[in-house]
Parts: structure tokens; sequence; C-alpha cells
């Protein structure tokens, strides 16, 4: 049985990496990440282009917590590399829906005969674009493309109707 947990992770080419204490900057062609990891019985190292997460706890959590900063990692290459998209789709039976971007707010018009908007909050450094009947929301962060993206469709939830029926809304449909 180890008397330590270890796990390491490689950097892909064209990524740089800092480390200071707990916080580890990552940055490549999509942009620059920037991650605290407050967990107590973890160290992380730098050698070269490979990151090393250890704890000296066999533990249960501390292998929990080495796995989750392990992920978030590998979340945070893939972001500054490739980037998230998650598509959402416009859906409406009843009145067309009108969307737009203004600043860090989505304003969703015309939604079941609605007089005032419905407003979602963009969240962070996100891109947000209509094309049609579709929604595109990108950026280098898995939560906050994900955060902004359920903000749009929880904007549209029909309350005190029949589901079944006012399908309208805006729906997330591709995560990339």
């Amino acid at each position: 049985m180890p008397l330590s947990i270890k796990e390491e992770i490689e950097a892909p080419e064209g990524v740089k990496l800092e480390l200071s204490g707990r916080t580890v900057e990552v940055s490549g062609a999509k942009g620059k990440l920037i991650r605290t990891f407050d967990f107590p019985n973890l160290m992380l190292r730098v050698e070269g282009r490979k990151v090393l997460i250890e704890t000296d706890s066999t533990r249960r959590t501390d292998k929990a917590a080495v796995n989750t900063v392990k992920a978030h990692l590998q979340n945070m290459f893939k972001g500054v590399t490739n980037g998230f998209v998650y598509k959402l789709r416009i859906v409406y039976s009843h009145f067309p829906i009108t969307v737009k971007v203004e600043g860090k707010r989505v304003l969703i018009q015309n939604f079941l005969g609605e007089r005032a908007p419905r407003v979602a909050r963009i969240v962070g450094d996100v891109n947000v674009e209509v094309c049609g009947d579709e929604i595109l929301v990108s950026g280098a962060d898995k939560e906050e493309v994900g955060q902004t993206a359920f903000n749009i469709e929880q904007a549209t939830f029909v309350k005190y109707r029949d589901l079944r029926i006012f399908q309208d809304g805006c729906y997330i449909v591709e995560r990339t």
C-alpha cells in the first residue's frame, strides 16, 4: 500500500505553465486561465512541462482532491488550446422569440408574448453569438461557458403552464 498519492499531468505543446504557491496560471492560443487550489494536504510542483500533484496521506478525501485538481488542470489545458463551445437552439411555437446580446447580458424578447424581456447574465470572458435560431456560447473556461449557457436556458423556463404544450425556450443541444 502506498504511503502517498502522486499524479502527474503533462502540458500540451503551445501551453505556457506557471505556478506560484497554490495558484496555477495556464496560457495558450485561446487565452489565459488562473486558478487557485485550496486543498490543505496537497502539494503542487512544476518540473519542465509536467505538473506533479501529490499528498502524503492515503485518505480517500485526499485522493479525491488529487484527482479533482488533475481534472481541473486537464480542462484548463483543453480550454486554452481548443476552447469550449455550447450550442443552444431557440424553439418557439406560439410567439416568435428575439434574442439579442447587449454587453454582459442576453435579452430574450417576446418570450410567450411577454412585454418585458427576460435577461440572462454572461459570466466572465465568454463570447455569445446569435445565428438565426442558434446561440453559440464559447470561451476558454469550461465553468464560465457552461454557467452562461445554463443562465440562458434557465431564463426561458416556463412556469405555471403545461410543459407538454408550452415547449418554447432556449435549450442546450450540443457541447464541444
